[in-house]
């Protein structure tokens, strides 16, 4: 079971291509802003020390976890960006309301990706509660937002390394 690893985002031992080449967009949720923030510090933080330009990165929030998936078709059809990276939280409370919001994005984010055929990285934390999100935010876990910006570069790389 990945939680009892220590730190899940350890890269120390996979190849990463350099994100230089690449432009990304960051989405990220203003709900759950201290969990978000953190994601979004660890993704930008692992895209720069991997090459990306800070003139290349481009961040745009949106209010809430279910916007994400608006705010990546808005991106993907305005622009011209490599991969898009969504952050957000969610956590669960006493209603179906996680079900459907989890439910939504994933799938939302999916569709977004195949209909551009562009990548688009589901950062979006679904915990139980407080601390598993802080936990996974910077904390013992690791920082998934660092995990999302890898997985960006290396998305980005693969759809280039095919078109040519």
């Amino acid at each position: 079971m990945a939680t009892q690893l220590k730190n899940l985002s350890d890269f120390s031992d996979i190849e990463v291509p350099s994100a230089a080449p690449y432009s990304f967009g960051i989405v990220v949720s203003e709900w759950n802003t201290e969990i978000t923030n953190a994601l979004y510090q660890g993704a930008r933080k692992s895209l720069l020390a991997n090459g990306a330009l800070a003139s290349n990165i481009s961040t745009y929030t949106v209010p809430g976890s279910f916007e994400l998936t608006s705010g990546a078709d808005l991106l993907l059809k305005n622009s011209k960006l490599d991969a898009i990276i969504c952050l957000g939280c969610v956590i669960q409370g006493e209603t179906r309301h996680f079900d459907f919001i989890c439910n939504a994005v994933a799938n939302g984010l999916t569709n977004v990706a195949v209909k551009y055929s562009k990548p688009v990285i589901f950062g979006v934390l679904t915990t139980n509660d407080q601390q598993q999100a802080m936990d996974r935010s910077g904390g013992k876990h690791g920082n998934k937002g660092d995990e999302a910006a890898i997985t960006a570069i290396k998305m980005a790389h693969l759809a280039t390394t095919l078109i040519r």
